[in-house]
């Protein structure tokens, strides 16, 4: 069933990229109330189909793909480096694929300059037109302006004039640390990264147990989630339920109700342990209450298998800590060796707490990869102590097994400086079965 909702959605999804979007002008031109209006545009907002500019309005853009998170907007930009927008300011909503540092002539430069480019400058504005006239887009540094002649050619072909008071080479390493944290983000595992692009097969709360047993032999699946006409989930319904009810018995009586679910931008790491912890083999995933798709464990499991094949693609905090150490096998005790690096300190100059539990962490995990290959995840640690340890000074944590479970491991990690026992932790790590 099509609601005004999904109505206003399919509109705005099918507006060109860069149309400005009013709730009183999507309200007046389809007919529904502006309530409606302004609850669909800040569902599509979320969904990635439009952005709110100031001084400009909301405005369609292009979704960005997961493969894109690492280019960013002109308005991201403006964000980043604290600009104003001096020009262009109906450009804001592209994106731009690479930046150019202008520190040469302009004859030299302009075979570095192409569309969807971002030239860092000064005040020079013979190489601000020139760039507007490549299609490359401006970022005027030492809060330097521009003439009215650039501006006006900036309006005209919608590409921005930004203004921001930083010198060019801090500019530039804001936009670079801004793109290396969407790397991060990139090979982060999310949800969405699961769900088929085919519509997942529901049941409906008016419907009776006879449909189920249909959508069974249908699917060969057993579990499904139960929604309401206009799309709401409201339970999820499994062969358990059922089991021994009659034909006509109603879903809606039988279901489990408000069922735990995700959304799309959850990690599968938050979803695996979500789902061992509860004893889930099926998680609706929800946006603005509306389900989007489901998953189910087995497809958490090989995605973590999979992600963990693949190259990194940027540094993790993780994997700093853990670049100058190696790990070791003594008998029954996993050793994770190494240095302590200036990153893993305080500003005091100690080991910190969160290297600290990195090291505890990855020895225990090891330990109990010995025994069983899983994927695994830290649940909960218990800090006896922690002595002072300074930088550059050489630690190792031995991790012995204490308990294994199906489902849960316990192990003991202790912390050396030579042979000084330096720390002591009780970890219990989740075993996700593969």
């Amino acid at each position: 069933m099509t609601t005004k909702h999904d109505l206003i959605l399919q509109h705005i999804e099918e507006l060109p990229v860069g149309d400005k979007i009013s709730v009183r002008q999507v309200a007046k031109q389809l007919a529904v109330s502006e309530g409606t209006a302004y609850r669909a545009i800040k569902e599509a907002e979320g969904q990635g189909l439009v952005t709110t500019i100031e001084r400009v309005g909301t405005v369609r853009i292009e979704k960005k793909q997961r493969r894109d998170i690492d280019r960013l907007t002109y308005a991201e930009v403006v964000n980043i480096v604290d600009g104003t927008v001096v020009g262009g300011r109906g450009g804001l909503h592209k994106t731009l694929h690479k930046f150019v540092i202008g520190a040469m002539k302009i004859e030299a430069m302009l075979k570095y300059i192409d569309p969807g480019s971002l030239v860092i400058v000064g005040n020079r504005e013979a190489v601000h037109m020139a760039s507007l006239e490549h299609g490359a887009a401006v970022l005027v540094t030492g809060g330097f302006s521009t003439t009215p002649d650039v501006i006006e050619l900036a309006d005209r072909l919608e590409l921005p004039i930004i203004s921001s008071a930083y010198d060019t080479f801090s500019v530039a390493s804001l936009i670079n640390r801004a793109i290396y944290d969407r790397l991060i983000k990139k090979d982060i595992l999310l949800v969405e990264d699961l769900l088929s692009p085919q519509p997942p097969s529901v049941l409906y709360t008016h419907q009776v147990v006879r449909d189920y047993r249909e959508l069974v032999d249908e699917t060969g699946h057993s579990r499904f989630p139960v929604l309401q006409e206009d799309g709401k989930l409201v339970g999820v319904i499994t062969a358990k339920d059922v089991y021994g009810q009659g034909f006509d018995e109603s879903i809606e009586r039988l279901m489990t109700k408000q069922p735990i679910s995700v959304n799309s931008k959850t990690s599968v790491a938050s979803a695996a342990h979500m789902m061992v912890w509860e004893g889930l083999e099926l998680l609706p995933v929800v946006e603005f209450k509306r389900l989007v798709g489901v998953i189910s464990r087995q497809d958490v499991i090989k995605a973590l298998q999979y992600n963990q094949k693949q190259p990194q693609l940027a540094d993790t905090i993780e994997d700093i800590v853990l670049s100058r150490f190696s790990v070791e096998s003594e008998d029954k005790t996993v050793v994770v060796a190494g240095e302590v690096t200036p990153q893993m300190t305080t500003n005091h100059g100690g080991l910190s707490a969160g290297a600290f539990m990195t090291l505890v962490s990855e020895a225990a995990i090891q330990a109990l990869r010995k025994i069983r290959d899983a994927n695994m995840m830290l649940e909960n640690a218990t800090l006896y102590f922690l002595k002072p340890v300074q930088i550059e000074q050489r630690l190792e944590a031995k991790a012995r097994v204490v308990d294994f479970g199906r489902k849960v491991g316990k192990v003991d990690v202790e912390l050396f400086r030579g042979q000084e026992l330096v720390g002591k932790c009780l970890v219990t790590i989740q075993v996700l079965e593969r």
